[in-house]
């Protein structure tokens, strides 16, 4: 059972797309496995025989319980019978409580407190660096960051400032501010050059980067970038941020995915406790006025910050983002997603990001 997101502890089985004696591949689509917040697909982490599923469909297991056996087929089935006698003895004895886990780390910027988590190695070269979008925290990379950390490369995923376990102060609010911090975090974090992917509002910010400091970008990954096209779902952004009960906030939430149903309870009331901290409508208010201008267009020109900026760029996009258009014109990837592909479609955006590692 894979960790997604710290505050997962178990994870409920939904259904499989293999059977016993089926030959897998790393990365092949194995299970559909939901967890408070969302349900998510997990990816095969191995290649090879599956001798025994263990997981049944309706079953809740702990974070680290295993779900199956992959073996080659000369492995008798006593071995296996073991090893399933094993993993299902350490379930019931509660020997799968956590142990440590990556806690969030603070650092200062610019005179703001910025919150973020690092999995994987330190030593890594050019870290894989993950910028969430309006209203978002790092939480929001929950199947990406790990699988990330899983194959070598450090990732780390911050909040940005008025958002997520960060500071509430964003100045102005502007595009320059945002920059200018994550610009500021690397420095502070000791990274060179790292590999930035950004959603959204994100993607804007990590174009500027690249823009204002391209010796730091060793390459961009943009999820539905904000600022390709004029038009957005303005009255969901100006919604989002007057929100203040969870009948207000829901029907919200349902637009940012193509599958309304993967939002959950738990995920609304997770935005609504954060919406509910001091200082969040004045930050959601300043960075507003930074995504919408006249006419309830976007007021980011994304395709301006880019020019002349010489580093691999990658787009993707959901093919069913209600929240900003896919726009015409622009080399983009395309996913079976809404506004939330890394969410929705988290293994075709892996892909995309390794493509650039």
């Amino acid at each position: 059972m894979p960790k997604w997101g710290l505050s997962m502890k178990t994870g409920k089985i939904v259904d499989w797309f293999v059977s016993e004696g089926d030959t897998i591949a790393k990365g092949d689509d194995i299970v559909d496995i939901e967890t408070d917040k969302i349900a998510g697909t997990l990816e095969s982490p191995v290649e090879g025989l599956v001798r025994r599923i263990i997981a049944e469909p309706g079953s809740d297991l702990p974070v680290g319980a295993v779900l199956a056996v992959v073996a080659p087929a000369d492995v008798p089935d006593a071995e296996i019978d073991a090893v399933v006698e094993e993993a299902r003895a350490a379930v019931e004895s509660g020997a799968l409580e956590e142990g440590d886990e990556p806690e969030p780390q603070l650092v200062e910027v610019g005179g703001r407190t910025i919150s973020y988590l690092s999995l994987g190695p330190d030593e890594a070269d050019a870290p894989v660096v993950l910028v969430h979008g309006y209203g978002g925290d790092k939480n929001s990379w929950l199947f990406v960051q790990q699988p990330l950390a899983e194959d070598g490369h450090r990732a780390i995923a911050l909040d940005l400032p008025g958002h997520g376990a960060s500071g509430k102060d964003v100045g102005d609010g502007s595009l320059n501010t945002l920059t200018e911090t994550v610009t500021g975090f690397l420095d502070a974090l000791g990274v060179g050059r790292a590999h930035l992917v950004g959603h959204s509002l994100g993607g804007a910010v990590v174009a500027a980067v690249a823009r204002a400091a391209p010796g730091k970008v060793a390459s961009l990954t943009l999820i539905a970038p904000a600022g390709f096209t004029p038009e957005v779902d303005a009255e969901y952004l100006r919604g989002f941020a007057a929100a203040s009960s969870r009948r207000e906030l829901k029907p919200l939430v349902g637009r940012l995915f193509a599958d309304e149903a993967l939002v959950t309870r738990q995920l609304v009331d997770d935005l609504l406790r954060y919406k509910r901290l001091d200082g969040v409508d004045k930050a959601l208010t300043a960075v507003l006025g930074t995504l919408l201008g006249d006419g309830d267009r976007q007021a980011i020109d994304t395709p301006a910050l880019l020019k002349d900026v010489d580093v691999p760029l990658t787009v993707v996009w959901g093919a069913s983002d209600r929240i900003v258009p896919v726009p015409d014109g622009v080399e983009l990837t395309r996913v079976d997603a809404g506004h939330m592909a890394h969410m929705e479609a988290p293994g075709e955006v892996l892909t995309a990001i390794r493509a650039r590692l």
